[in-house]
């Protein structure tokens, strides 16, 4: 791979298509065609029918917090320099024994690939058992200090232990750490990236719906 590529990271949104989301929301993510050019209407527009989490996006303090900042706020290099991809092999979970040896370091953005991306988007279902983050991960990214966590699927956390997505949600965005979800990260490798990705500015929002494109540092 040419190292001066830029790799979209991002989930797609699909016109006319199923597509995954959390099994708690109230329906799933549309976009349908309102008018088509190849049907003989006079232009081509779609209909976007989803909610501030579905697709990529970036989690806001506003989602856990009632008096957090909203995306609109998020400063805007949040998601834009360096950013480090780091593997997880596990199969369950994002544990300390793979993170600590990586030396996260204060102001990092990490991008945990696992693999839920090799396999988890292969369908419109929601998969189950998903690669999630642990509380102990979660603790210990607060105390280094990032700046941004981004994960390979739907929700940071274990949608089977809503206490686990609780704390690990509210551990980083308490501490004013921004959480990237629904990134698709399979053929990347590990290693140092710089990444550019804005969130929808979308006023007193939750969170924003976002495109994701890395390429890999030049040594």
């Amino acid at each position: 791979m040419n190292k001066s590529e830029w790799i979209d990271i991002s989930v797609p949104f699909k016109v006319d298509q199923p597509m995954a989301y959390f099994p708690t929301d109230p329906q799933r993510p549309t976009i349908t065609r309102i008018f088509d050019r190849t049907k003989g209407d006079p232009v081509t527009m779609s209909q976007i029918n989803i909610n501030s989490h579905n697709g990529t996006h970036i989690d806001a303090p506003f989602h856990f917090m009632a008096d957090g900042t909203t995306i609109d706020m998020m400063p805007l290099d949040t998601a834009i320099g360096p950013a480090r991809v780091i593997e997880i092999k596990d199969p369950v979970s994002i544990k300390m024994a793979e993170v600590a040896p990586y030396d996260i370091r204060e102001g990092e953005r990490i991008l945990f690939k696992t693999r839920n991306s090799s396999y988890a988007y292969k369908t419109a279902d929601f998969v189950e058992d998903y690669v999630y983050c642990t509380n102990e991960v979660a603790y210990y990214l607060r105390d280094r200090k990032v700046r941004l966590v981004g994960v390979d699927y739907i929700t940071i956390g274990n949608h089977k232990d809503l206490e686990n997505i609780k704390i690990v949600h509210e551990t980083l965005l308490h501490n004013g750490i921004y959480i990237m979800e629904m990134l698709n990260l399979d053929g990347v490798k590990p290693g140092q990236y710089e990444m550019i990705c804005l969130p929808l500015r979308m006023e007193k929002g939750d969170a924003g719906p976002c495109r994701a494109i890395i390429r890999p540092v030049k040594k």
